[in-house]
């Protein structure tokens, strides 16, 4: 059996020996960009390699693109290779975030063509908590060759953005917390509020109290009415950087709302221009 959205401690903990099965620490905290290295270094799941959300999984900030930029593919091949990541691989990646950085990471693997990635459900606390083993021992992997190529037809522009919304093409979805979408707080960008016409639909909604994705049906109850009748291929996420928008594209995938895209640059790109709108409704 593939897995493609999400696996549970029990299945990936009947596999942990199994050489098929790569596995990717993802933890990171944007408050500290070295946390996640050292968290991983002092103990994580047997047999995982360590995914830096700056270093691994985007590509150098410039002036005209937001803070996590999608990495160049060759270079993210080649990071994935030495991993050892082969078309036979099944691929589990997980954070200690609820899966906001680790979705970002099974986006980038279903960019290239990999569908056999899912994120672990409840993630590392999730782990720890069902008794799951741990070592601190940085694997030695074969690295293999990676060949997958981008899909370019799962990501927008900012200008293919503007043009979709210009035409009513798009439903917009916003993943970023309530407050910083109204314009109310922003302590990350320099810009407060959110682009016009977008709906918001804060990433932490798809989990219940336990910190698990919350089941299908009531996923698809939720983004349903969010896409004001049009098809899930006509949705659109975005967030601060790129990143936890992911995490909504994988909650619509699991609740069989599949096809929606990620706009890369998401709101710290769009406010590179300041003739761009911006709505404040703080």
């Amino acid at each position: 059996m593939r897995y493609s959205t999400l696996v549970s401690t029990d299945v990936l903990a009947s596999h942990i020996s199994d050489p098929a099965w790569v596995v990717i620490d993802c933890r990171f905290s944007l408050a500290d960009a070295a946390a996640g290295g050292m968290l991983y270094a002092g103990r994580h799941i047997p047999g995982a390699h360590y995914a830096h959300l700056d270093r691994h999984l985007s590509a150098r900030v410039t002036d005209l693109t937001g803070r996590h930029p999608l990495p160049e593919p060759e270079m993210l091949r080649q990071r994935l290779g030495e991993w050892g990541i082969t078309p036979q691989s099944q691929v589990v990646v997980y954070d200690d975030a609820g899966g906001a950085i680790a979705a970002r990471l099974w986006w980038l693997l279903r960019w290239l063509g990999h569908e056999a990635v899912a994120v672990l459900d409840g993630g590392w606390s999730r782990w720890c908590e069902a008794g799951g083993e741990q070592q601190k021992m940085v694997p030695v992997t074969l690295p293999s060759s990676f060949v997958g190529q981008p899909d370019n037809r799962m990501w927008l522009t900012t200008d293919q953005l503007q043009e979709a919304l210009a035409k009513d093409e798009i439903v917009l979805v916003d993943a970023r917390a309530p407050e910083r979408f109204s314009g109310e707080v922003e302590h990350i960008d320099p810009v407060a509020g959110h682009i016009p016409e977008a709906v918001n639909h804060p990433f932490q909604n798809n989990l219940n109290r336990a910190g698990l994705f919350k089941p299908a049906d009531h996923l698809r109850h939720a983004f349903e009415p969010l896409l004001r009748g049009r098809l899930p291929q006509q949705v659109v996420h975005m967030c601060g950087s790129g990143v936890t928008a992911c995490h909504n594209l994988l909650a619509m995938e699991i609740a069989g709302l599949t096809g929606s895209r990620l706009y890369a640059g998401s709101w710290s790109e769009w406010i590179r221009d300041r003739e761009r709108p911006c709505v404040r409704s703080a």
